[in-house]
């Protein structure tokens, strides 16, 4: 080494390893030096060690004693100053001799010194901060006393193995902290310690005990060093000789926050802290600081599960012990969390908030019982896990990262009655919950929380019992909760750690709460520690294990430790130990450190004596300073500086060595539910200040802190409190079913903070353009002809049936689609004369008494103008991408002249604009939509030609300073509605009533200012800009009343060109009017005596200016109108006269809140044909379209979701199936607003706007959810429903097609056949419709030949019939047996079987013998030994021949329809509240004992199987997203097919309907329930019978729910009302909607409430009515998608579906409705006194489907079942035969049709041959086997 450049050189000493187990024999007492300073250089080969140390002290050494430290007393002042020094001059390492002797006094590990621990250290993690390498040497020389007095000396192997524990003790408290040890230094010195001299055998054991330790160590530490490499040479120098000693008392303290931060320094920490904040003067600790958060700071707001999800019962949750205190009447106003937000069912609305805050992190919780009902694995719910999966993907479409916290305070009760938190099991049940959470979510989930502030668990929980569970034991359960928590979360932590991380990539923490801890008096140094221990007591008890050393804190363990001493008598604490093991798996179990933080306290020394809990125990009392503002919470006072200190304190305490961030995981504070519960400025001021301080810890103090959480995202159940303290940013409307969520002002403050990152200047936006293309603009395109070649669309469209027109279509809009919404200036603005605006023509309509409802006008409006944020806000909830809205000309110029500039409107509209930008929203700007300057209507506004140049003006300057941005404009909105409404009809400003001429001028006036415009835009501003410029248009469709009349048709084009060709033709075609209106305007001018026409002409230049002026077609449609030719009046003259049409509502639509705009989606798609074909195939831009709702419609706006589903669909079919040029679809609109002359009576709003109240607050309804979604999918994919199920079923499947007796039989009285109550029914007048009746029907009667060859032909291998009980016993009895009857059955079995046809038969479908009747029929339990007597005459008769039964069809029909609406046999209505339940509980009794009978007498023999079947609907809720129709939907299924399932499948009635009936009934002041009660034998008698599931069911319904009062009758206990969607097909019956998927879910609801019984669907099928069709293309439609779903039952969910029955084989007389509702796979031709059968089109695909027992995938190649069957399509007439007309099977039909016929029929018969081939080949395999059905 070369030296140089100094007086003294330190001499440098070269050392290496001696070997495996050397030792460092001397090192250097202080190093100070920069090797390459003083010239010494290291070889390249070895590592050069600058050596300082040890640390001594110079009181110390003042005494006279030892000086190096050993930590005895607290680390000196100035160390880590000291340590400083030494690194800035080149030290490298630090020697720290550890203490045998002081660290375990006994010697033993269980015995250890707390303080001397955490001081050590502390120390080291001091070395490490300032970058100096800790070099810990295990014994310098002092052996225990205690151990030296029992073991002697190094000889001894028992001292020898205490070191050896002694040196496993110092690397598991300091091995994480030091990469270099030396087990003993001064190898002599131990040796002779206490000794006079050593021995061999001492050194042997030293020797061998090293290297013993060495092995240990790096087992343990794999990564770390105790000796080095043989190779490996170290350089140290001693420098004592230079510079002698230096001391840390050299180096002043800092009086600031520490500069060190020691690893649970827990004295000093605090200290420091306070004594750099503790000074502060009141300015400098409130000082505001106006800066950013880091750039990639996460902003989140949070909810907990059981605080917000509700559905506490839903899809198997367990109950929580939160669902238990609310029961037990625990929560504040006996309130529970069984509904709360509902979050449960509104995923969609929850994230809809978070992207109007546009948070960028989401943290709630998840409820354990929801995934494990019992707490344990082997109880998942599987349902509970999609509602995860549902909200975590929501939030990751949309941008928002998911943390995840999976224990907040709502444990199972079934753990609880376990003992909860204080049986040690919860740790492995809670490790198996993670598990599956982190296996489940993880993919997605990046974030976890453990758990969240589980002190309150500790303290509220388990101590003072103020939470659930409610234990008060602060002795012991409550330390061991935490005990058990901690390492529960250590073992969750460890699961990921072990299984998930490398994979996922994932962090897991702990959100620890405390409050900040300041000293009652700063000048009492007791004080000072009480308020240390406070913070040690609350955050300490979990921090310390995790973050520092796997143990509680000192102080925790000292303070239970005294009382121990001092309460002999009264334990006051119970602290339980950790083991070795345990505080290694626990220590360091963090990837970040989460901080609950909401307020702080103040805090003095007490003698807690012997009371539990922590005051007591730690000896300090908390207090508040009165100044503090008070939140509506008792415990929360905001103190927003103490969270600033508290994250200083927490840096320093814990985060130094483990370095993990730290995420604010919640903050907020509760107000009062009451009062103005929206304008929550003490939360704005709470936020602001708290956030504030967070930034000083992060820009000034350099604390990590990476998250900020706001608790919550909107009012819940505040536990205890319940609803009555509100967290949230959203108020949520607990009196509402709905649970509306409304943002607060605080939300809107939230969300700048987010936009803004903080509160630093905002930079201003980079403005990126949006790039449109220009559209090819066609050549000038020919005038339109009269009527106009688009009159295809009429040709194309209009004989559509309705089923065609309402079939809905699925796909999607191509991509870059425009999806939008629209308000206008004078609707929501408000703001009507603020900062220099000027009125408008509506400001002074409006302001007139009497011109609008209830006075209302837009002074106010929505007040957009002062709330920008709140409409944005709801912009990016929506996540448009196109914002339509209008300028406000007399904001912009107040009076109308660019020279009345008004700089603050231009402002205004530059913040829209801009912050639409800012969230890649399109600004789609209107110039002028109806509100013009007063002051140009002073001048005759627009009957003003010099208007076209002042409105060119105007819109150059709006081009000129936005034009930047917006790249879409419209001149003008709705100019029809200008022209006609408002200066023909004058209903609208300026009110100027001229219908004859004034309309037509001021069009020409718009229409050249729209033109002049335009050529503005194109020659100034479309190079630099790119932007495109258009004109909203308005328009009906308008359909013909009779298509098939040409002059209708011309009347419709003509009404088209008159409303839309006005406009659109000069724009669009060649300058000038359509000829339609030509044509028309100038004949009714002439005919008037006018000497030239009233409809103005364009020159040759103006139409040369103004063809080719739109960019694009823009359109706004609402309805559609009927109309028809008129020759309308010429007097007075008048703009709607002139069109001669008349004009009708379609009355087949339904209305809306604004008369004569019925809601006809239809008409869209033809309308948007229509301007295809009529203007050269334009890109069009529908730019609005929605419907209006009366103003008691708020946000359960069901019928809006219906309006734009079908509206939207329309659309789209438009762009998918017709070519259409669809670019954008704007729903009108954004909120309600102003709607102009209705006022606020009506509302468009996809946000609800509460007009009463001054914040005029803005709440989503279902159709923004809704909207959302349409716009998030890009129109409407396919759904899983609507996807074909390729596959079979089994291949014994029953198919079969059904009747029932009285519908087709007839011969009412042949033969001796007694009266049914049918027969009575339907001969009383106005009981059936058109006075059908059933006294021939079909015939079938005289017809078993002609029904059982049709069965054939369909193919069914099953038929189900009924027999007619008067027909055989004709007064019900069994004293008559009618044999002929009878035999009429015998035949038609016997027919069946020979054409290899099983018989199904029903013993009873509804046609009691009227002698039964007469002595109250179903009423009379008497009936029940008839019905039994009846149904043992029919087995014994049938039984031989008969395999299948079914005892009762359709008993809720039987009990309902016919007792209780009396709509059908008997017709009894007068006792609707009891007599349904009475006659169903007399059908299940008389069904059990047919059932039994069979069992007990005819089964053995007989070898059939018997069942009941009932009937039902499946029931949707109108509004998915709320419980209140969730629970309306169940009822509706329970009262239907559960009142008569339950009792036979589960034994007696659902607990729903009892409890329902019996409180109704006892509400009502009645003794009992209305609803009958089994006898115990009685439903064990029921219970079970049954050998299948007979199923009928039909449609889908969607329920609500309905109060009726006190109405006594099955729809009040019932509750609900039903509607049915839009979407779905109609039928010939009013009550059956084609619903598919309804079937499927109805299916799989048997299959887990009934368990899963074999299904036979004994009925399903679709009606028709009116003109007779016999291509029946929607029943065919009807059968392929019901008979999907039945397979998808099958085959994906595994319903042990066995059979199904099409309703029906033919049509039939249909109850009450007579021959008018058509079921039948085949026509019964009435006209024909034969009443001949004919198939319709719908037998081929049924046949089809029974020959391939499904549906083959055509993906493997043409199936052979698939071979076609021709049917007849022709309409049967029933008219005279003509020349051209012949009779065919009673029938007169055209040649052509009755030779379709004649061809069917062959093929039919050819068909049939074939099949009677293939049966006989079956039949004889058959007989091989058993010939009987097995079911079950």
């Amino acid at each position: 080494m070369g030296v140089s450049g100094l007086n003294k050189v330190p001499k440098c000493h070269k050392f290496r390893e001696a070997s495996k187990s050397a030792f460092f024999i001397k090192v250097f007492d202080t190093a100070i030096l920069n090797p390459a300073s003083y010239g010494i250089e290291a070889n390249g080969q070895e590592d050069f060690m600058v050596l300082g140390g040890p640390l001594r002290n110079h009181l110390q050494r003042a005494l006279g004693v030892n000086g190096v430290f050993d930590c005895s007393h607290p680390i000196p002042p100035g160390s880590i100053q000291y340590f400083e020094s030494l690194q800035s001059k080149g030290v490298t390492h630090f020697k720290i001799p550890l203490s045998w002797a002081q660290l375990l006094p006994t010697g033993h590990p269980s015995q250890l010194q707390q303080t001397v621990v955490t001081c050590y250290q502390t120390l080291l993690a001091q070395l490490l901060k300032v970058g100096l390498q800790p070099l810990v040497i295990l014994h310098g020389s002092t052996v225990p006393e205690a151990l030296r007095s029992r073991y002697g000396g190094w000889e001894s192997q028992e001292l020898v193995d205490m070191f050896q524990q002694y040196a496993e003790f110092a690397f598991q408290e300091f091995g994480a902290l030091a990469h270099l040890w030396v087990t003993l230094s001064d190898l002599d010195k131990v040796l002779h310690d206490g000794q006079p001299s050593g021995t061999s055998s001492a050194l042997q054991n030293i020797l061998q005990l090293n290297k013993n330790i060495y092995q240990f160590y790096h087992q343990r530490f794999p990564d770390k060093a105790l000796s080095v490499d043989d190779e490996m040479n170290f350089i140290g120098c001693d420098v004592m000789a230079m510079l002698g000693v230096l001391d840390t008392h050299n180096f002043p303290t800092s009086h600031g926050i520490s500069d060190y931060r020691g690893f649970a320094a827990s004295k000093f920490s605090y200290k420091n802290v306070w004594n750099r904040f503790g000074t502060q003067t009141t300015t400098e600790r409130d000082h505001f600081l106006n800066e950013s958060f880091p750039v990639d700071f996460q902003w989140a707001t949070s909810s907990e599960s059981f605080k917000v999800e509700g559905g506490w019962l839903e899809d198997g949750k367990g109950e929580t012990i939160w669902d238990r205190f609310g029961h037990e009447n625990k929560v504040f106003d006996n309130q529970t969390a069984d509904l709360a937000c509902d979050s449960y069912h509104k995923v969609d609305y929850d994230v809809y908030l978070l992207r109007g805050l546009n948070v960028n992190t989401y943290q709630f919780s998840i409820s354990w019982a929801r995934i494990f009902p019992s707490g344990h694995w082997g109880s998942h719910s599987e349902k509970g896990a999609l509602y995860y999966d549902k909200l975590i993907n929501a939030l990751i479409e949309s941008g928002i990262q998911p943390v995840v916290t999976l224990y907040h305070w709502d444990l199972p009760q079934a753990l609880q009655d376990s003992g909860g938190w204080t049986n040690t099991s919860i740790v492995e049940a809670f490790k198996d919950y993670a598990d599956f959470c982190f296996s489940r979510f993880g993919d997605r989930v990046k974030t976890w929380n453990t758990f969240s502030s589980p002190w309150v668990v500790s303290h509220a929980g388990y101590g003072t019992g103020e939470h659930p569970p409610g234990v008060k034991d602060y002795v012991v359960a409550s330390y061991q909760v935490t005990h058990n928590i901690l390492k529960s979360h250590a073992e969750a932590w460890h699961i990921y750690d072990d299984k998930y991380r490398k994979t996922q990539s994932g962090k897991v923490g702990i959100a620890l709460n405390s409050d900040w801890a300041e000293p009652m008096n700063p000048s009492r140094p007791e004080d000072i520690a009480a308020a240390d221990r406070y913070l040690q007591f609350m955050l300490g008890w979990f921090a310390h294990p995790i973050f520092v050393n796997g143990d509680y804190p000192a102080t925790l363990k000292t303070q239970i430790e005294q009382k121990k001493n001092k309460c002999p008598h009264s334990e006051p604490a119970r602290l339980p130990v950790f083991t070795p093991e345990e505080s290694q798996r626990i220590r360091g179990t963090a990837d970040f450190f989460g901080l609950n933080h909401y307020t702080s306290r103040l805090v003095n020394n007490s003698d807690g004596g012997c009371t539990p809990g922590p005051q007591g125990v730690g000896d300090f009392q908390a207090h508040v300073d009165p100044s503090w503002s008070v939140a509506a919470s008792d415990w929360i006072y905001s103190v927003p500086w103490g969270l600033r200190r508290l994250l200083n304190y927490i840096s320093t305490e814990y985060l130094n060595v483990t370095k993990v961030p730290i995420h604010i995981t919640g903050n907020g504070m509760p107000t009062q539910y009451g009062g103005d519960t929206l304008n929550d400025s003490h939360r704005i001021e709470y936020m602001k200040s708290y956030i504030n301080e967070a930034l000083k810890a992060i820009n000034l103090d350099g604390v990590d802190v990476q998250r900020f959480t706001v608790q919550s995202l909107m009012d819940g159940f505040e536990g205890k409190q319940g609803y009555s303290q509100r967290f949230g940013l959203h108020h949520v409307n607990f009196q509402d079913a709905d649970r509306p969520r409304t943002p607060k002002q605080s939300a809107y403050f939230f969300s700048q903070v987010i936009k803004q990152n903080g509160f630093g200047l905002r930079k201003s936006h980079v403005f990126k353009e949006a790039e449109m293309q220009l559209p090819h603009r066609p050549t000038a395109l020919s005038p339109s002809e009269v009527p106009s070649k688009s009159k295809v669309v009429w040709e194309k469209f209009s004989h559509q049936s309705k089923f065609q027109r309402k079939l809905y279509h699925y796909g999607t809009f191509s991509q870059g689609f425009n999806w939008g919404v629209s308000s206008s200036a004078y609707q929501i603005e408000g703001g009507w004369d603020a900062d220099g605006k000027g009125p408008s023509v509506w400001d002074t309509f409006t302001q007139k008494p009497g011109s609008i409802p209830a006075n209302a006008n837009g002074n106010v409006a929505c007040d957009s103008y002062h709330r920008l944020e709140e409409d944005l806000y709801m912009l990016r909830a929506l996540k448009v991408k196109t914002y339509r809205f209008s300028l406000s000309w007399s904001r912009i110029f107040p009076d109308g002249q660019n020279t009345s500039l008004n700089q603050k409107g231009v402002d205004y509209y530059n913040r829209l604009i801009d912050g639409l930008i800012a969230y890649n929203i399109t600004p789609m700007v209107t110039l002028y939509h109806w509100d013009l300057p007063q002051a140009l209507q002073n001048i005759s506004g627009w009957e003003n030609v010099n208007m076209i140049n002042i409105f060119n003006d105007f819109c150059d300057y709006c081009f000129a300073t936005f034009g930047d941005r917006v790249k879409f404009w419209m001149t003008f909105n709705q100019p029809h509605t200008i022209a006609w409404s408002g200066y023909g009809l004058g209903t609208i400003p300026p009110n100027v009533k001229n219908p004859g001429t004034a309309p037509y001028n001021i069009a020409h006036n718009l229409i050249k200012a729209h033109a002049k415009a335009y050529h503005t835009y194109d020659d100034k501003y479309r190079k630099s800009q790119g932007g495109l410029v258009s004109i909203a248009l308005n328009a009906d469709w308008v359909e013909p009343k009779d298509v098939n009349v040409p002059r209708e048709v011309v009347a419709a084009d003509r009404a088209l060109q008159f409303q839309l060709g006005w406009f659109a033709h000069p724009i669009f075609k060649n300058g000038d009017y359509p000829d339609a209106m030509k044509w028309q305007v100038g004949n009714k001018s002439e005919l008037q005596g006018l000497p030239e026409t009233r409809l103005p002409s364009f020159t040759e230049e103006e139409k040369n200016l103004i063809k080719g002026t739109a960019d694009m077609f823009c359109i706004n449609h609402y309805t559609t109108k009927i109309v028809s030719h008129l020759t309308a009046r010429l007097t007075p003259q008048s703009y709607k006269y002139d069109m001669d049409v008349s004009e009708a509502e379609e009355a087949d639509s339904p209305t809306t809140a604004i008369s004569n705009q019925r809601a006809v989606a239809w008409g869209l798609r033809r309308l948007l044909n229509w301007i295809k074909e009529e203007y050269g195939d334009p890109e069009i831009y529908v730019t609005e379209n929605g419907v209006a709702t009366d103003i008691k419609t708020t946000w359960d706006d069901a019928t809006r979701v219906f309006y734009y589903k079908t509206y939207i669909d329309e659309a789209l079919k438009a762009y998918d199936l017709d070519g259409v040029k669809v670019k954008g679809y704007i729903a009108t609109s954004l909120m309600d607003s102003f709607e102009w002359l209705n006022g606020y009576k009506v509302g468009f709003g996809l946000h609800h706007v509460n007009f009463t109240n001054p914040n005029r607050p803005r709440t989503p309804k279902y159709s923004a959810q809704f909207y959302y979604q349409v716009i998030k999918d890009n129109g409407f994919p396919t759904p899983d429903d609507e996807k074909l199920l390729y596959g079979h079923f089994r291949k014994d499947f029953i198919w079969s097609t059904a009747t029932a007796s009285y519908q087709i039989e007839g011969g009412w009285r042949a033969d001796g056949k007694g009266l049914s109550i049918w027969d009575k029914f339907a001969h009383t007048p106005l009981r059936v419709f058109n006075d059908d009746n059933g006294d021939i029907a079909c015939d079938s009667y005289n017809k078993v030949e002609e029904d059982v060859a049709i069965l054939k032909q369909l193919k069914v291998t099953h038929y189900r019939f009924s027999i007619s009980w008067p027909r055989v016993l004709p007064d019900g009895t069994t004293k008559h047996i009618n044999e002929a009857g009878l035999n009429y059955y015998h035949r038609l079995v016997d027919a069946l079987l020979a054409a290899n046809i099983q018989p199904h038969i029903t013993l009873y479908h509804w046609d009691l013998p009227q002698a039964l009747q007469d002595i109250k029929g179903w009423e009379n339990e008497t009936i029940i030994a008839k019905f039994r007597d009846y149904a043992d005459l029919i087995f014994s008769r049938l039984g031989d021949k008969v395999k299948f039964w079914i005892t009762i069809n359709e008993p809720y029909n039987i009990a309902n329809v016919g007792h209780g609406y009396g709509a059908a046999a008997p017709g009894i209505s007068f006792r609707p509240g009891t007599l349904p339940y009475i006659v169903g509980h007399n059908l299940l009794k008389a069904h059990a004992e047919a059932w039994h009978l069979y069992n007990d007498k005819y089964r053995a023999k007989q070898e059939g199987i018997i069942s009941i079947t009932i009937n039902s609907d499946w029931s949707e809720p109108r509004n998915p997203y709320k419980q209140e129709d969730i629970d309306a939907a169940r009822r509706v299924v329970q009262f239907y097919i559960g009142w008569f399932a339950h009792p036979v499948f589960n034994g007696h009635y659902s607990n729903m309907m009892k409890t329902i009936i019996r409180e109704r009934s006892l509400a009502h002041g009645l003794p009992k329930s209305r609803l009958p009660e089994f006898t115990p034998e009685e439903i064990k008698r029921i219970k079970g019978t049954y050998d299948y599931f007979g199923f009928n069911h039909y449609t889908t319904v969607l329920a609500f729910p309905v109060d009726y009062g006190d109405l006594q009758h099955y729809d009040a206990d019932r509750g609900a009302g039903t509607i049915a969607d839009r979407i779905w097909p109609d039928s010939g019956s009013s009550w059956l909607k084609v619903s598919p998927f309804g079937f499927r879910r109805i299916l799989k609801f048997i299959k887990e409430e009934y368990g899963n019984p074999p299904i036979i669907i004994t009925e399903n099928g679709m009606s028709e009515r009116g003109p007779i069709d016999l291509n029946d293309v929607p029943r065919s439609y009807y059968y392929e998608k019901y008979i999907n779903q039945v397979l998808k039952a099958y085959l994906v969910d595994n319903v042990d579906i066995r059979g199904y029955t099409a309703w029906s084989l033919m049509d039939n007389l249909e109850w009450a409705t007579g021959f008018s509702e058509r079921f039948g796979l085949f026509y019964v031709n009435h006209s024909d006194p034969n009443l001949s059968r004919v198939a319709k089109n719908s037998v081929s695909t049924y046949s089809t489907i029974i020959n391939c027992n499904g549906f083959p995938d055509p993906a493997l190649g043409p199936h052979e079942c698939l071979n076609p069957i021709p049917e007849g399509t022709s309409v049967p007439t029933t008219t005279t035969p003509s020349d051209n007309a012949v009779s065919f099977l009673g029938m007169t039909l055209s040649i052509s049709d009755a030779e379709t016929g004649l061809n069917t029929i062959f093929a039919l018969i050819i068909v049939a041959l074939f099949g009677v081939i293939c049966l006989s080949f079956f039949l004889y395999k058959a007989k091989k086997g058993k010939k009987t059905m097995l079911i079950g």
